[in-house]
């Protein structure tokens, strides 16, 4: 593998070892996501959800805009079928609700539903300490490119398409 600046991510005599190095990113940037994930995965066992439900639920919770299915379908990467499903369960259990807003009563906007939210909130709490309390080891400067290198990375990848098996 080729780290940044041409260095391998390989071991060995000539190895990068630089925290810089793509090799350590993609190492620590797989522990971030793995330790996210035991805790979704808590939260979704806990609620009778799949992980994709409460990835879906972020989706609405982050969103700057009204999120109907289509959109999910688009983020989320899943069929018109399992859309359905994963919004179905959401509703059954409460987090979401489906309303019609627009002058098009076709249209479905997905809404977090308050309670839920707040709920999700609490379980979610000690990430958000955690985060907080590694926030104060930087200062604003360092931060705001960790905050920048976090949002090129997710518009990257975004971009990327999966190849399908």
């Amino acid at each position: 593998m080729v780290g940044v600046g041409g260095q391998t991510g390989e071991t060995g005599e000539g190895a990068a070892s630089a925290p810089s190095d793509l090799r350590h990113l993609g190492v620590e940037l797989r522990r971030l996501n793995g330790e996210i994930a035991r805790v979704v995965h808590s939260f979704a066992t806990g609620q009778g959800l799949h992980p994709t439900d409460v990835h879906a639920l972020a989706v609405v919770l982050d969103s700057t805009e009204p999120v109907t299915p289509s959109v999910l379908r688009r983020r989320l990467g899943l069929t018109s079928g399992a859309v359905s499903a994963c919004v179905d369960r959401l509703e059954r259990a409460g987090h979401l609700r489906r309303v019609r807003e627009s002058v098009d009563r076709r249209v479905v906007h997905l809404q977090y539903v308050p309670g839920a939210q707040a709920q999700a909130r609490k379980y979610f709490g000690p990430l958000a300490e955690a985060a907080d309390r590694v926030r104060g080891e930087f200062s604003a400067a360092e931060l705001d490119v960790v905050v920048r290198f976090l949002g090129s990375l997710n518009e990257e990848l975004a971009a990327v398409k999966s190849p399908r098996a």
